[in-house]
């Protein structure tokens, strides 16, 4: 069997990585790839991006099954194409990835649902947006309405920085089209946390929970990013905060979306924050595997992930039971220098050392170029250990990590430190 894996970052190779597990797999293609699924021998790099050579290349390959990583091609219509062309491909149809691709359809989706979420306003003008900050003063949080590689969002402590993103949104455009609107949100308090489900149009299929982290810096400091690190299961999501998600957010979501006319089928990952009472508010929806969840999340899944692919895309979701390794699964994200704003690329990598059962490291901003494996995007490798308790997860990570090189490399050192301050731990 031939399945077609599209994107290039981390989370298509920890995809491609299980998928390839399988024992009825002949090939697995990712399309483009990277360094890191180039130097896997189960594995084969596909340098195609454009959704209609895709579906060429599907159709002449008897593709059984394609499976989209990203947000971007998935807000452009490829699962609409394939569809069209009676090729099998998981994931959510153009209409459905504006969860993700329009902040503002998004929030207005929510409020029309009845799901929690922070109180919000959508602006195109600028002057109305700063109008509205000087109203509720800061915190606040300044989005861009559309995708942005994780660089659209701005937490706003002070007045000034929120005006400051107006500014380069609405007036610098320096997002482009995705800056051309703004959310602006009220600002939540409490703990993040990532839940992510498969969803075959109806029936629901929750993953592994986890937790990311999203600032550059140690303690929570510094910029956004699009995640320099995240750890599975997430303690703070408890079996009854579990099935509360479950019945406030993800059912009503599916539900809705249903009733509003456009079925979601695909990874539906809605971006947490528990307050210390335990509600939950959704802080965003994406309409695909979170990156870098999705490397731990994956490190732990025991079930053939190309079986329970079958069954979402046959609408059969509802017989599958996942099997999970009991063990924490904790990535920690090698970053090039200059992230995030300008990564440098054509540093040398080296060091990377073999897979074992406790250790694995997915590629997401590499080449392999003539031999030698180099930087070529923002986040470069995400190092992921596991281990019986998180702190022995993390010692495995930062491990391996150690052994690591590239001129440059930033990455926390404190992945995890939420989880481990509770207890048992």
């Amino acid at each position: 069997m031939k399945i077609l894996v599209v994107g290039s970052g981390g989370r298509e190779h920890a995809l491609a990585w299980k998928i390839a597990q399988s024992e009825r797999i002949q090939m697995v293609y990712v399309a483009p790839g990277n360094g890191g699924t180039a130097q896997d021998g189960r594995l084969v790099n596909l340098p195609l991006t454009d959704p209609a050579a895709l579906a060429e290349f599907a159709r002449r390959e008897h593709i059984a099954l394609t499976v989209v990583g990203p947000e971007t091609p998935l807000a452009a219509g490829i699962v609409n194409l394939f569809r069209d062309l009676g090729l099998k491909i998981f994931g959510p149809t153009k209409e459905a990835a504006q969860l993700e691709s329009s902040k503002d359809f998004a929030k207005a989706f929510m409020e029309r649902h009845g799901i929690p979420t922070a109180r919000y306003a959508s602006f195109s003008d600028s002057a109305a947006a700063h109008a509205y900050i000087d109203r509720h003063g800061a915190p606040i949080v300044v989005k861009a309405d559309g995708l942005a590689a994780g660089k659209g969002v701005v937490v706003a402590m002070q007045a000034e920085e929120a005006h400051a993103a107006i500014d380069m949104m609405l007036s610098d455009n320096r997002l482009g089209d995705a800056g051309a609107r703004v959310v602006i949100e009220q600002f939540l308090e409490g703990e993040e946390a990532s839940f992510i489900v498969m969803v075959d149009g109806r029936n629901i299929l929750p993953l592994a929970t986890s937790q990311d982290h999203k600032r550059l810096g140690d303690h929570d400091q510094g910029p956004n990013t699009g995640g320099m690190g995240a750890y599975s299961p997430a303690p703070i999501v408890t079996p009854a905060l579990h099935a509360r998600v479950m019945r406030e957010i993800i059912i009503p979501t599916v539900q809705g979306m249903a009733k509003d006319g456009i079925p979601f089928t695909g990874f539906l990952y809605a971006g947490l924050m528990i307050d210390r009472a335990g509600n939950a508010k959704t802080l965003e929806f994406n309409c695909r595997m979170g990156d870098p969840e999705t490397q731990p999340i994956m490190a732990r899944l025991k079930t053939d992930l190309l079986g329970v692919m079958e069954h979402a895309v046959a609408g059969t979701l509802d017989t599958v039971e996942l099997e999970w390794d009991r063990r924490t699964a904790l990535g920690v994200v090698m970053a090039a220098a200059g992230y995030p704003e300008a990564p440098r690329k054509g540093d040398l990598i080296t060091g990377i050392p073999a897979e074992t059962h406790e250790c694995v490291t997915f590629h997401a901003g590499t080449v392999l170029a003539d031999g030698k494996l180099m930087t070529a995007g923002g986040r470069v490798l995400c190092v992921v250990g596991l281990g019986d308790s998180v702190k022995m997860a993390q010692k495995q990570a930062y491990d391996a990590l150690d052994q690591i090189h590239f001129d440059g490399a930033q990455f926390r050192q404190d992945i995890g430190w939420r989880a481990i301050k509770r207890p048992g731990a």
